[in-house]
């Protein structure tokens, strides 16, 4: 696959749909110092490749998901075939092969806990050729989710300022419980987070106006995100990794807020288990990747021991499959 080519406007771009992914074309275009067609055709080819998503995505916490970060061991001869079925699975968002093909990590985000432990106690290690399975419940967030990843940083902060979007009002430590048609808005945004009001509308049932005002009402509550997705190598990252961490109890928090601040790390959380953080780093080469281990990573304080995991292959992103560098729709749920 050669990689696809990408300039500053279309990096400039992608950091704007960070911001505020649902931004109009007019709005892009007038902080990016373009015109509207400009913008409108940039991101047509870029999601149009399947080079970036725009996707609306409940807040799990927020809502009452269950969400774990799920490890799976497989017989060498197994893991491409089981990853591909977990790929294919809702309620799992994330999906990569790492440590030789036979470590499979995915990110699964249950409606309940019941749906959660079907999938952990009885479909998973039904599976034929899985040799094993541990469960880490995510307790904090440090980055990822509605944190934006600061590995971009083209735009000027006064255009960063401009897009910025009003923050969640309210108390955002109060369950927020979504009905049948806020879930038919996020199956849809799930998809495509620049989804017009016309499309959920029909989703619905409900006038434009009132799919307006229901959307308006999610964001302002905090019940969901915009998420856009890239894989990384399309931006020049070559090296994709997950750390797993193990910090004393008293400095887990320090430790984690000082990883989740890194720019090479788009997602960083406190988990469950001996290794109790866990992040995902990437890395213009091995060379930069050891660069970061040795100079980021062993002056994060706390930081007693470090498993590194490379990632082979990316198999799903944020409910995207990944097809030869590509994102693509998954396949409507069984």
């Amino acid at each position: 696959m050669q990689t696809p080519v990408m300039d500053s406007l279309d990096r400039a771009l992608i950091q704007a749909l960070m911001i505020d992914g649902r931004a109009a074309f007019s709005r892009l275009a007038e902080v990016l110092g373009v015109s509207d067609q400009t913008v409108v055709r940039r991101y047509r080819r870029l999601h149009g490749e399947g080079l970036v998503r725009v996707l609306g995505l409940p807040l799990g916490n927020r809502v009452g998901f269950f969400e774990s970060w799920l490890r799976v061991q497989c017989a060498p001869d197994a893991a491409g075939s089981v990853a591909d079925a977990l790929a294919r699975r809702p309620d799992i968002g994330w999906v990569k092969l790492g440590s030789g093909g036979t470590d499979i990590h995915c990110l699964t985000k249950a409606r309940n806990r019941s749906d959660r432990d079907t999938l952990l106690l009885d479909k998973l290690p039904r599976t034929r050729r899985v040799t094993g399975v541990s469960a880490h419940t995510i307790l904090r967030k440090f980055t990822g989710g509605p944190d934006r990843w600061l590995g971009l940083d083209v735009l000027r902060p006064d255009q960063v300022a401009a897009l910025e979007p009003p923050r969640p009002s309210g108390d955002q430590s109060e369950r927020y419980t979504l009905d049948d048609t806020e879930l038919a808005i996020l199956a849809v945004l799930g998809r495509d987070g620049r989804a017009g009001y016309p499309e959920l509308a029909r989703a619905t049932g409900l006038s434009e106006s009132t799919a307006r005002r229901r959307l308006e009402r999610l964001r302002e509550a905090g019940a969901m995100y915009l998420d856009v997705e890239i894989v990384p190598q399309t931006l020049g990252y070559e090296a994709e990794t997950t750390l797993m961490l193990t910090a004393s109890p008293a400095r887990m928090a320090e430790a984690g807020a000082a990883i989740g601040s890194h720019p090479e790390v788009p997602f960083a959380a406190v988990v469950t288990g001996s290794a109790n953080i866990l992040a995902v780093v990437v890395c213009r080469d091995a060379d930069a990747l050891y660069t970061y281990l040795t100079e980021r990573i062993g002056a994060v304080p706390g930081i007693h021991q470090v498993e590194v995991i490379p990632t082979l292959r990316n198999v799903k992103r944020a409910g995207m499959l990944v097809e030869d560098g590509r994102l693509v729709d998954p396949p409507p749920a069984p």
